[in-house]
């Protein structure tokens, strides 16, 4: 019996989908959206609203803007995003990183600027990082989300959460003194320690304790706004202002009013809006792809800088500050059930919600509590656990996190960002720079042949022909590296023939070319030994083929495999037979054997 094919309720929007959604599509969870889902996008909604929201009300006090901003920006990237983003279930808003760069970024503002001023520059820095990212879409630059290795991401943002935690202590404790550099902050802290107010103290290190109670105790429960219903029943049963507790204040009710960019400001802006979009970005897609269940698509990347920067542009001229993706808020959203982009669109409601009905409410909230929602969810950011797994598998790269930590924490937090690029290339350049290089031998009975080790003593070779292997791309920085690696084992081997296996070879750039082909005069009129090439691929293959090199070697002198290779050795030289490896012990360049590709 046929079985009928269930069509697509929408097929053009179908193709669009398949191909990755590429292009800006009219948003298909709408056109496809289950009834079933309705009730668990509902309650997903409302859950991740209860923690977004407290947490986005601290960030923006991270920025120094007033605490409305959170608001706006819960509402307009959220909502935007939830209309055009790939993702299912990311949760946009602001995060503990951007909070921070956007506070560095203020500093280019000028000194001691009114709240209008910050208001307007946060929406001139939005619409900047709003541009940069359709720029970047236009581009395609999608694939700079993998341009920032993970251990020095890892690096870098435990540098911010330590930037954080210290620019947060001060509110925590109640503590006044001029802001300055990491370190010069924290002698700050101790020297005024004595001057701190015991009420705030109190207030803070009780909200602390309390969130990490909720977090380990009930971590499914809204601990950020079962802190903040805490701190504002306490101002109003306590009388905590009359103590010395500083609070929010007035916060205005109503619609977020639009703010116009100032272009005075840009000038002075886009640069850090260029660091601010490459960190909203990258913590845009790795949140979507974390929270990626089988079955559904992975975010497209470039499609999610368009969504993004939509929703940085759009939120810009609703007062909103830099937005992007959220690790936290996001799982919050899938574990409480989300199941399409449904679950934003009742997040950011809500925070509409709360902008129309509990303004006067929020303005009750102690700046202690803020600092300890801040404080307690920064720390998250600073993992040792990640540190040691780094360590534990490669020291280069442990390193590396180190460095990226340092550079934010010494540095600042938008150099941060070009320390942790510049480690990440000096990090690719490093293990590309010094590829291995395996003297090769044949595993007895077969014609597999796999670097040479104690741990396969009874491995063949042939007296006379040298096998080598290189891995990795050969180009103009590690070329004569791979030279310096080759002659000493020619030079001890002493062979008639080298036969360079080039299985593991991705590509050839012209100056090793042009390096192989005096290499392989001067062994050949010098030494009087022949090279041979093996197992080139085809773009490899063309390549030699249409330089000196081919025209010296020709078809007689390249095999497609070294098994071809060695037979033709053995034909030319009757004497030429398999016999146990002549030189025991790791060849020289030759990694343990624990640490090579299995034979």
């Amino acid at each position: 019996m046929r079985r009928q094919r269930r069509s697509h309720p929408c097929p053009l929007l179908s193709r669009r989908q398949s191909s990755g959604a590429a292009t800006l599509p009219i948003p298909g969870w709408l056109l496809t959206y289950r009834k079933e889902w309705l009730a668990p996008d509902v309650i997903a909604g409302l859950t991740a609203a209860a923690v977004v929201i407290p947490k986005a009300l601290a960030y923006a006090t991270i920025a120094g803007l007033p605490v409305e901003v959170g608001l706006y920006t819960v509402f307009a990237p959220m909502l935007i995003y939830a209309l055009l983003g790939s993702s299912r279930t990311l949760s946009v808003s602001t995060t503990t990183t951007l909070a921070i760069l956007v506070a560095a970024a203020f500093r280019h503002v000028g000194p001691s600027p009114s709240a209008e001023t910050l208001i307007t520059a946060s929406a001139t820095l939005t619409f900047l990082v709003g541009a940069v990212l359709l720029v970047a879409r236009l581009l395609r630059l999608g694939f700079v989300a993998d341009f920032i290795s993970e251990p020095v991401l890892i690096g870098f943002k435990a540098g911010i959460g330590l930037v954080i935690v210290v620019d947060q202590i001060p509110k925590l404790l109640g503590m006044h003194f001029p802001k300055g550099p990491f370190f010069h902050n924290v002698l700050a802290i101790i020297q005024n320690i004595p001057h701190a107010s015991v009420a705030t103290a109190a207030v803070g290190i009780l909200m602390v304790l309390l969130l990490l109670g909720m977090e380990h105790r009930f971590p499914r429960a809204p601990a950020p706004l079962i802190a903040v219903a805490v701190g504002i029943i306490g101002v109003w049963l306590l009388n905590l202002t009359a103590h010395g507790v500083a609070i929010v204040g007035a916060v205005p009710t109503g619609l977020p009013p639009v703010t116009l960019p100032d272009p005075t400001m840009m000038e002075r802006l886009w640069p850090e809006a260029l660091g601010i979009a490459l960190m909203s970005f990258t913590e845009t897609i790795a949140a979507g792809r974390a929270f990626t269940q089988v079955g559904e698509h992975a975010p497209a990347a470039n499609r999610e800088l368009t969504a993004t920067g939509l929703a940085n542009l759009g939120g810009a001229f609703l007062g909103a500050m830099a937005a992007g993706g959220g690790t936290t808020q996001t799982a919050v959203n899938r574990l409480s059930g989300a199941r399409s982009q449904l679950a934003g669109l009742v997040t950011a409601l809500a925070a509409l919600g709360t902008m129309l009905l509990l303004a006067p409410l929020v303005g009750r909230l102690p700046e202690a509590t803020l600092a300890a929602v801040v404080i307690v969810y920064s720390v998250s950011l600073i993992k040792p656990a990640e540190f040691l797994a780094i360590l534990g598998i490669r020291r280069t790269e442990f390193i590396w996190a180190l460095v990226a930590l340092a550079g934010v924490v010494a540095l600042g937090t938008l150099q941060g960002i070009v320390v942790a690029i510049v480690v990440s290339m000096l990090a690719l350049a490093y293990q590309t720079s010094d590829p291995p290089v395996y003297k090769l031998a044949r595993k007895p009975g077969t014609n597999v042949f796999r670097p040479q080790s104690d741990a396969h003593p009874h491995d063949e070779t042939v007296p006379g022909l040298l096998m080598l292997r290189p891995e990795g791309r050969v180009y103009f920085v590690n070329a004569r590296r791979i030279g310096h690696k080759l002659r000493p084992m020619i030079l001890h081997d002493k062979p008639k023939v080298v036969a360079l296996d080039l299985t593991a070879v991705s590509d050839m750039e012209y100056t090793a070319l042009h390096m192989l082909t005096d290499a392989e005069r001067v062994l050949r009129e010098e030494d009087g030994v022949m090279l041979w090439l093996v197992g080139m691929n085809p773009d490899v293959l063309d390549m030699v083929r249409r330089s000196a090199l081919g025209q010296t070697l020709t078809h007689e002198r390249m095999f497609f495999t070294m098994d071809l290779a060695a037979v033709r050795f053995q034909t030319e030289h009757a004497d030429a037979v398999w016999g146990p490896m002549t030189q025991p012990g790791t060849p020289p360049d030759t990694p343990p054997p624990e640490s090579r590709p299995p034979g």
